[in-house]
């Protein structure tokens, strides 16, 4: 598929239209995933004694491929809205999200009427703004600053410089090797002191 180059705001996801079917996959496999493992639990809690595994097991395999499925439904409609408003609007930012969750809240539940389809559109712009904004936070919180970058780079300049323009990870070919020091600890043993810490005495 074609990409569009509109500056993904998120560089370790596929971009539009890529984007939908990997959103598309990857919400069935968590619904399914989930889904399996909270009505196995409630398969077993609800059958009988005796018969808990296999009311499980049926519980499970019935209701999970429907639970992934609902998911796949609303991780592919976000995701199409979202890459629709990204080309529109030649831009990939949080207000995309938003208005995604925005818009896949209100079609999914348009069949309840205008009043279900208006509430769940609120329910999912807000989930989606506290998601992106829980999101920004963190990003904020972990990426480093300009200044912080430029006093890094200041301080790698310098430890190059010190070592004649070799990494810091790096020993200079140019630099003296470490000689071994001798030193008598009785009249009749010479001991060699190695430098480095691996050597033995």
């Amino acid at each position: 598929m074609g990409r569009w180059d509109t500056g993904d705001r998120d560089a370790g996801r596929e971009p539009c239209p890529d984007r939908i079917i990997e959103d598309l996959g990857g919400a069935f496999g968590m619904g399914a995933i989930g889904g399996f493992v909270w009505h196995f639990v409630k398969g077993a809690r609800n059958s009988p004694q005796g018969d808990r595994l296999q009311g499980a097991l049926y519980s499970a395999r019935s209701r999970a491929p429907i639970l992934g499925g609902n998911f796949a439904v609303w991780g592919g409609t976000f995701s199409s809205f979202d890459c629709s408003l990204q080309y529109i609007r030649r831009k990939d930012d949080h207000w995309n999200a938003i208005a995604s969750g925005f818009l896949t809240g209100g079609v999914l539940a348009a069949r309840g009427g205008w009043k279900a389809a208006s509430r769940n559109a609120v329910i999912g712009g807000v989930l989606l703004a506290i998601i992106e904004g829980v999101a920004a936070l963190l990003m904020r919180s972990l990426s480093k600053t300009p200044r912080e970058m430029h006093m890094e780079q200041m301080e790698q300049e310098r430890q190059m410089k010190d070592n004649g323009g070799w990494p810091s990870w790096v020993r200079s070919p140019m630099s003296p090797s470490p000689q071994p020091q001798a030193y008598n600890d009785s009249p009749h043993h010479v001991f060699i002191c190695c430098p480095c810490p691996t050597c033995s005495v």
